[in-house]
């Protein structure tokens, strides 16, 4: 069977290696240097089991910017392009969803569409409506940044948007990749979308939880991790997910927050909007705690979310550096591998004793080995060492 799977970013990529395994994938990406690092045997992106799988060889997987190559013959087409949230509309930009769908329709109308791109609640029955198609399937998705194809080999469940013969085959199809068996749920497709936004807010819930419980301690003066431990022996609660940070972020939790928020447009609600704002005053709060160290100069040690992850879009630590210059601080940042050109927001300092030597104080959203040797410069709220 031939998959077309359009997008190599990392979800594009780690189902494109997942469904390699035992069928013919067709990647599909405008990006050249992307097409042509995954025909050379590289992964586009940062993950290392990706890295390790297509150093390996043995999947049937190439890529492509040549729609018709991609598309033309293909059963299924997987689409996994960018839905970036607009603060103007209030909505995610599903422009590049509906226009990969218009060249499904034009070049192989008969191929079975699955839209893994996360879109607003309800968007798939519009999508059909307005297309005058009902070969449209949502699915969502529930991957980490740098651990994606690990999360669709050991995944925690499979989810499709419709009941139907088609849904069955394309879970199979996830199902025949992954190393386990996990719990497989067929839905309609807006409850499947609503899935998605509101398992990805309940997790952004449960960071800022934790956050406003450390922005407490911080400023009664008392010990987080303490607090932490006694609530998480509630079985109930658990000991995971609950390790402090700057503020929930990445390219996941922060636009599906606030899309279902826009969702609850007719609806009344106070939760959903507390998740969104509370992001915010935990950044800005950690700003004025760094602030009343009294330091010159501020290091930010690393502007990606975790380990692993080369995406520092929408990481809590822009927000930081944001307050921080607001009061008048200078900041400067090391990021390896990371150019003047894609980052103006501070300057960088890429050389790594250079940056420890300029900076009073050094500021790091999770504790790294590189910092081991100025413990007495370094501001983290990472208590646990995980993401």
């Amino acid at each position: 069977m031939k998959i077309a799977v359009v997008g190599l970013g990392y979800v594009g990529l780690s189902n494109a290696i997942l469904l390699a395994q035992n069928h013919e994938v067709v990647a599909l990406d405008t990006d050249a240097a992307r097409v042509a690092a995954l025909n050379a045997g590289l992964s586009p992106v940062e993950d290392k089991d990706a890295t390790e799988f297509l150093a390996r060889g043995g999947l049937t997987l190439r890529a492509t910017s040549d729609g018709a190559d991609a598309l033309g013959d293909a059963a299924f087409v997987v689409i996994a392009t960018p839905t970036d949230y607009d603060p103007q509309t209030n909505q995610f930009d599903t422009t590049s969803v509906e226009g990969v769908v218009d060249q499904v329709l034009a070049l192989n109308p008969g191929a079975v569409v699955v839209i893994k791109s996360t879109v607003p609640v309800g968007f798939t029955e519009r999508l059909r409506a307005q297309k005058g198609c009902d070969s449209i399937l949502f699915s969502p998705e529930f991957l980490r940044e740098g651990r994606a194809l690990h999360d669709n080999l050991f995944p925690s469940r499979i989810i499709v948007g419709e009941r139907s013969e088609r849904a069955r085959v394309f879970a199979g199809l996830l199902q025949e990749g992954a190393r386990v068996d996990c719990p497989v749920l067929f839905a309609d497709p807006t409850e499947a979308e609503a899935i998605k936004l509101f398992a990805n807010t309940f997790l952004a819930l449960r960071v800022a939880f934790f956050n406003e419980l450390d922005s407490y301690a911080m400023v009664r003066g008392l010990e987080t991790r303490q607090i932490i431990d006694g609530i998480g022996l509630d079985p109930r609660i658990g000991g995971h997910y609950n390790n402090p940070s700057f503020g929930y972020g990445g390219y996941c939790l922060p636009k599906d927050s606030k899309q279902l928020l826009a969702n609850y447009q007719d609806v009344p609600q106070n939760l959903i909007a507390a998740v969104v704002e509370a992001n915010a005053t935990r950044k800005d709060l950690i700003a004025q705690q760094i602030a009343a160290l009294g330091p010159k100069v501020v290091g930010v040690h690393r502007l990606v979310m975790k380990a692993g992850s080369d995406n520092f879009r929408q990481s809590a630590i822009l927000g930081v550096i944001e307050g921080l210059q607001a009061l008048g601080i200078s900041v400067i940042v090391h990021e390896p591998g990371v150019s003047a050109d894609d980052f103006t927001q501070a300057p960088l300092e890429n050389d790594l004793a250079a940056f420890k030597a300029q900076a009073d104080l050094i500021v790091a959203n999770r504790r790294s080995a590189d910092l081991a040797d100025v413990p007495h410069k370094l501001f983290t709220r990472d208590l646990f060492g995980v993401d």
